[in-house]
């Protein structure tokens, strides 16, 4: 990426693997200090210092349950102590527990409401207020087609995805006047350890559904969401950004 981030700090949830991984590696590269959130605390050291390493730039690790609002204002104020500020905050972390409606259980319904829809709402309410202070800030959450069109077994996923686009157009509306932009990508099926266990079946029709005739990347997600942290996408917000090879087409 040619964009620059230097003198901005960046936090990062669902950081220790795919989107959220690929998203810090790049911020990093580009100049970004980055504080990286995810609840598997050894991942999340290891890969602070091979950031750190590779990119010379600084980072910082913080494992946490997203879904935890404490947490979310311990890590904003971890990522503000550490690395002197807060600019770009990326809700990546996301979870599935697929099963048809009529056997989905409970706890499968609120595992994944918890970790998709109020794991982005905690850390964009943590970070808010320190955002319209300094009266800049961009937001970018990690949604998904399926909450766009919906999917067979992923009434928990798609509506979880659903509320984080709903969330992300009212807080446009919100925060767009203290110079604060939020918009969401939906990516449509990027090869993660989320999906690598996913049926063959599943991810062939995904292959077919897709204008382009593969799978995704997660550094193809990733850049699209330093498009919307950089300077350029400054007029843009409340959008929400596919990445799907055109999958949703």
């Amino acid at each position: 990426m040619s964009v620059d981030f230097r003198g901005r700090v960046a936090l990062v949830t669902g950081a220790a693997s795919g989107i959220g991984e690929a998203t810090a590696r790049m911020l990093a590269a580009c100049g970004a200090a980055v504080c990286l959130v995810d609840r598997d605390q050894e991942r999340l050291e290891r890969l602070a210092r091979e950031i750190g390493g590779e990119a010379g730039s600084r980072c910082a690790a913080f494992a946490a349950d997203v879904g935890d609002l404490p947490a979310a204002f311990a890590a904003v104020e971890h990522a503000r102590s550490r690395l002197g500020g807060l600019h770009l905050v990326v809700a990546c972390a996301g979870i599935s527990r697929d099963a048809v409606i009529w056997k989905m259980s409970e706890e499968q319904w609120d595992d994944v409401v918890r970790v998709d829809l109020k794991g982005v709402f905690t850390y964009c309410r943590a970070a808010a207020p320190l955002l319209r202070e300094q009266r800049y800030g961009r937001i970018v959450a990690v949604s998904s087609i399926n909450g766009l069109r919906g999917k067979l077994g992923l009434a928990n996923y798609s509506a979880a995805k659903a509320g984080v686009l709903g969330l992300v157009k009212t807080l446009a509306k919100e925060l767009g006047r203290s110079g604060v932009t939020v918009n969401a990508v939906a990516p449509g099926y990027i090869e993660t350890p989320m999906t690598r266990d996913l049926p063959p079946a599943v991810k062939a029709a995904a292959e077919q559904e897709s204008a382009v005739g593969r799978l995704g990347r997660p550094e193809e997600v990733a850049r699209a969401i330093l498009f919307l942290l950089s300077e350029d996408a400054g007029y843009i917000t409340g959008v929400v950004l596919k990445v799907d090879g055109g999958q949703y087409i």
